[in-house]
């Protein structure tokens, strides 16, 4: 076990968290060196195992990254951009792997996080699912076919407890119809619609949020012209693919150079 990469989970009393934790330590292919909370928290001090209300794992619940990272050769973060963004600077001077799920980072978390790749292999990814990746690559293809005759809406679905809209895999996918309009999205990007907001102008590419009861994530692309539609769609039913996604990535990182990848190139897309 010794001989495969060592893991650490961010955020580990979180569900990801736990879903990550398990998949580690149900892996062959790597070995749980660290789970980390933030101070205060009521794990930190406790096995890990036991916290989650099993066994003991042999691995204590922390507070200290720079101690952690530090025995590690990849971290999987699924936390908060303010975290992600420190601890992606604590993951390069470990020369750690870092893999980021976490979402609604701004421009000036991405250009901390870019900044960080030029010393370490950072995956950053709005969503770690094949499923959902070869949707991004669809939604790019369907817009490079259809002209602006065809309106784009994106429309997602999260349960209630998600804190951040549009979600990170819907603006995954408004880059990606973007991309294939050879557009840039914050130049169409039409979100936040209430009361009267007059007609939809052409070529922008529209975003939908439903939030409510336990959708672990729904994604559809529409392509709306007059007399027809073309709608992709993905539905998540088990964030397990997930958490598969991320230590994917984990290990596929192992042996590249430093810089700035995404679900795409781990899946050779």
């Amino acid at each position: 076990m010794t001989n495969t990469p060592g893991i650490v989970i961010t955020g580990a009393s979180g569900r990801m968290g736990q879903m990550l934790v398990k998949a580690v330590m149900a892996s062959d292919k790597c070995h749980l060196v660290g789970a980390l909370e933030r101070t205060g928290h009521a794990w930190v001090g406790q096995d890990i195992g036991t916290a989650m209300g099993g066994a003991e794992m042999g691995v204590t619940v922390t507070d200290d990254a720079l101690e952690v990272f530090a025995k590690a050769q990849a971290v999987i973060d699924f936390t908060a951009p303010a975290a992600t963004v420190a601890f992606a600077g604590l993951a390069a001077q470990a020369r750690a792997v870092h893999v980021i799920g976490t979402t609604g980072l701004t421009d000036d978390d991405l250009k901390a996080i870019n900044a960080a790749s030029r010393h370490a292999v950072i995956v950053r990814a709005g969503n770690m699912s094949l499923g959902v990746n070869l949707l991004t690559k669809l939604t790019q293809k369907v817009a490079e076919a259809l002209d602006e005759d065809f309106d784009i809406e994106i429309i997602e679905a999260h349960h209630h407890h998600k804190v951040d809209a549009p979600s990170g895999t819907a603006l995954m996918l408004g880059e990606a119809a973007a991309a294939g309009r050879g557009v840039n999205l914050k130049d169409v990007s039409d979100s936040g619609r209430d009361g009267i907001t007059g007609a939809r102008k052409r070529g922008d590419i529209g975003f939908s949020a439903v939030r409510g009861g336990d959708i672990v994530g729904e994604h559809d692309v529409m392509f709306a012209a007059a007399g027809e539609r073309i709608v992709l769609r993905h539905m998540a039913t088990d964030r397990n693919i997930f958490a598969r996604g991320a230590l994917k990535a984990a290990l596929w990182g192992q042996d590249k150079n430093p810089g700035e990848y995404d679900m795409m190139d781990v899946l050779g897309l």
